[in-house]
């Protein structure tokens, strides 16, 4: 069976920030960071060479095939940033319609600026995609987080913001 293409890494997340090229888009990636770290109550990890994920999930599709990946992420890209979100639920459409200036595609929300969007509602995007993960993907309630069971913090509190 195929591996992940993208998997956890040892990168430094912060020495990847800050070598972003435009400095509004390194700004805001360091802001997105903090915000979805207090949302989901997991440390920033690299995922590969231009991701920046949260937590981490099993999955198994009904083809057999199965993985690991970030519960939620993000890359400063060179035109937007783009936040990966595995999953949504019913409340996605209300939250997206708050969020600010966007756009998407099926599990990307692209940001121009930060500043386009409400934060408080992207924190709250950000626990909600999370939550529809380990719905969706339940993980043994035995497993570690490196074990590939989302951890108790993503599972049961997702961090809260204020």
């Amino acid at each position: 069976m195929a591996e992940d293409k993208t998997r956890e890494c040892g990168a430094d997340v912060a020495a990847f920030i800050e070598v972003v090229p435009d400095p509004r888009r390194r700004e805001d990636a360091k802001a997105l960071c903090a915000i979805i770290e207090r949302a989901t109550g997991e440390p920033a990890k690299m995922w590969g060479p231009s991701i920046v994920g949260f937590g981490r999930y099993r999955y198994r599709y009904e083809s057999g095939r199965e993985g690991e990946a970030a519960a939620v992420g993000f890359s400063p890209r060179a035109k937007e940033l783009v936040l990966y979100l595995a999953a949504r639920s019913e409340r996605t459409p209300d939250l997206l319609a708050r969020l600010g200036k966007h756009s998407e595609g099926k599990a990307c929300v692209y940001l121009k600026r930060l500043g386009d969007v409400d934060e408080a509602v992207l924190a709250e995007l950000v626990r909600d995609s999370c939550q529809a993960v380990f719905e969706r993907y339940p993980q043994d309630s035995g497993a570690s987080s490196k074990a590939g069971g989302g951890s108790t913090k993503a599972r049961d509190g997702l961090g809260r913001l204020g």
